[in-house]
């Protein structure tokens, strides 16, 4: 028999070599281009990064003062964005939607504050799609180009009908080859045009036949967010390239909506730290009085929206902003804003400063209980009981990108997780069961609850939830009962005390699968009823059926792949924080009887016996 060759034996010469073009570069490497792929589940899956990419090509021409009305249907995931701007010119079409780095992008004169500056967002979209198809309209003139898969497959020129005014329509159906099945949850892309109409105050979006507008953008934003909830009415302040509006609600923690030329940067970045500092500033110059940060900040909710000329984004996703030579202008401007208004509205200032003082007041009550602990505390800095930590962290740079901690169900669920987890970036709490429910009850009792306390030092987000030790906090409970009580208990406490991390996106579900299904040639693993059917039909009905009532009963080899790169995980989001208080009095309040009422109109149908 011959021998297999070894990987040490391959040959590696230069006919190894291989060099892609762009348009094979970004459907082999599309992570690179658009951040992830996904099947429309998640609000930041690539589907969604590809409609903002043209939609982003609109905003663009209405921010540069042309066309006051942009287009868009989705419909049987096909997106149609229709813009009234100045249209591409018609001799550069296909070269502007198919060269990479080829766009006015690059010339100030032409977009002085774009989100794409990179000149690579339409051609993602139209390598990535079955169908693209883009037609600009300019001085009765029009251009038609039309591709698949990246592909030209016919071009042409002529006139414009009758009417028909300047701009740019682009069709596209994303590839189902590059992303699987998928759909367009249109909560989310509502969300999306709702960020656009805030940003944009006087744009008019039209989606699938319904009109989207803001008068007062930001300030719109921020009342439609925390509706009833602010202890006074938002500012307002816009200047030319900074625009942002703020208030202070009863709840724990700050929130933060933070743009940049219009793009949503979830995880903030210079812009939004120059914000905080220049508003503590304008507070403090204000009151004359050197009142620290966290009692300023404390319950504060903003919108915050700069303009800059060349953006440095940490990724092609443009999540968050680099660029530090911004800093002193914000916080200048800011803080001039800042104490500004609070001189022109006396009763705004007053509840302010109240605010601020409770604040110092539930700060000193704090420190009050951390001294009482300090001891316990100083056991725990070295290390904390039930916490099996990862070598990397986010302070760790790229090396912690990919960090995340567990918070399982008990030991059983722990064991098996233990064994086959990643130790360089899993981390793994095990709770001893139901954690205390904490609504309505004030921060002070997280130091008084040993197991919350140990869960919030292991997060390392005592001070600060932007201290947060991991880029991903995964809850992983049995999917029983008793599973999603813990589930409800812990997002609680998360809602209740750090609201920023779900809001910003790093809370997530840990789905396992529910049944296994095997015959002597195949196993699989169903998350589902649906995919349990589906495979006892394709398996025969003499397979072995599982039923998975744990997770400590998945054997760590079994367990491997769950937490692996297939991971599946359901984020946890919030579509608007003015929801939060009535969910959490609801689901964990004490109005025990409609509650049972809701679980027995809603839910006892649904069991399956």
């Amino acid at each position: 028999m011959a021998e297999k060759k070894s990987e040490k034996n391959v040959i590696y010469d230069e006919s190894k070599i291989k060099t892609l073009s762009s348009l094979d570069h970004i459907r082999l490497r599309t992570g690179m281009y658009i951040g992830r792929l996904g099947d429309g589940s998640n609000q930041n899956d690539g589907i969604y990064i590809l409609l903002k990419e043209i939609i982003d090509n609109a905003i663009d021409e209405f921010i540069m003062g042309n066309g006051r009305r942009i287009d868009i249907e989705v419909k049987e995931n096909r997106v149609k964005v229709r813009d009234y701007g100045r249209g591409i010119p018609l001799g550069k079409l296909v070269d502007c939607v198919s060269v990479i780095n080829t766009g006015a992008k690059y010339n100030d004169d032409v977009f002085q504050f774009s989100v794409g500056l990179n000149g690579v967002g339409t051609k993602a979209v139209n390598a990535l799609s079955s169908y693209f198809r883009v037609v600009s309209a300019r001085e009765g003139k029009c251009a038609e180009a039309v591709f698949e898969k990246g592909k030209l497959i016919s071009n042409k020129t002529a006139n414009a009908k009758p009417g028909a005014k300047d701009g740019t329509y682009v069709e596209f159906v994303p590839d189902e080859e590059v992303f699987g099945p998928y759909n367009f949850n249109q909560e989310f892309v509502e969300k999306r045009i709702w960020n656009y109409a805030y940003l944009n105050a006087g744009l008019t979006l039209v989606y699938n036949g319904q009109k989207y507008k803001s008068e007062k953008g930001l300030e719109d934003l921020l009342n439609n967010e925390i509706e009833g909830e602010s202890i006074y009415p938002a500012s307002y302040y816009k200047g030319r390239q900074l625009e942002f509006s703020v208030t202070h609600t009863n709840s724990y923690g700050e929130n933060y909506f933070s743009f940049v030329n219009g793009q949503f940067t979830s995880d903030g970045g210079t812009h939004l730290a120059a914000f905080k500092e220049g508003f503590l500033k304008g507070v403090q110059e204000f009151y004359r009085k050197p009142y620290k940060s966290e009692d300023v900040r404390e319950g504060m909710t903003a919108a915050v929206a700069v303009k800059i000329k060349d953006p440095v984004f940490e990724s092609q996703t443009k999540n968050k902003l680099g660029n530090t030579e911004i800093r002193s202008w914000i916080v200048a401007e800011t803080k001039s804003a800042v104490d500004d208004f609070l001189h022109r509205n006396s009763e705004v200032a007053k509840a302010l400063e109240a605010k601020i003082q409770a604040n110092e007041k539930l700060r000193t009550e704090l420190n009050t209980v951390k001294k009482e602990a300090k001891e316990a505390a100083r056991k725990i800095s070295l290390k904390i009981p039930k916490l099996k930590d990862c070598k990397y962290h986010v302070e760790d740079g790229e090396k912690g990108a990919d960090s995340m901690i567990f918070l399982t169900e008990g030991d059983s669920a722990t064991g098996s997780m233990t064994h086959c987890r990643d130790a360089m970036t899993q981390a793994l709490f095990s709770l001893r069961g139901k954690v205390e429910n904490m609504y309505g009850r004030k921060r002070t009792d997280i130091y008084k609850n040993a197991e919350l306390y140990n869960v919030m030092m292991a997060l390392g987000i005592e001070q600060d939830v932007a201290n947060l030790r991991y880029s991903k906090i995964i809850i992983a409970t049995d999917a029983d009962n008793d599973g999603f009580h813990i589930r409800n208990l812990l997002m609680t406490f998360f809602l209740g005390f750090f609201e920023e991390l779900v809001t910003s996106g790093k809370v997530f579900i840990l789905e396992t699968p529910l049944f296994r299904v095997r015959n002597k040639k195949d196993t699989r693993y169903c998350y589902s009823e649906a995919e349990r059917d589906k495979a006892i039909k394709e398996l025969g009905t003499t397979a072995e059926i599982t039923r998975f009532k744990g997770l400590g009963e998945i054997s760590p080899q079994e367990f491997k792949p769950f937490i692996g790169k297939d991971m599946r995980l359901v984020p946890v989001e919030v579509q608007q924080l003015k929801s939060v208080p009535k969910l959490l009095e609801f689901y964990m309040g004490k109005n025990t009887p409609q509650r049972r009422e809701f679980i027995v109109n809603n839910l006892l149908e649904e069991i399956d016996a």
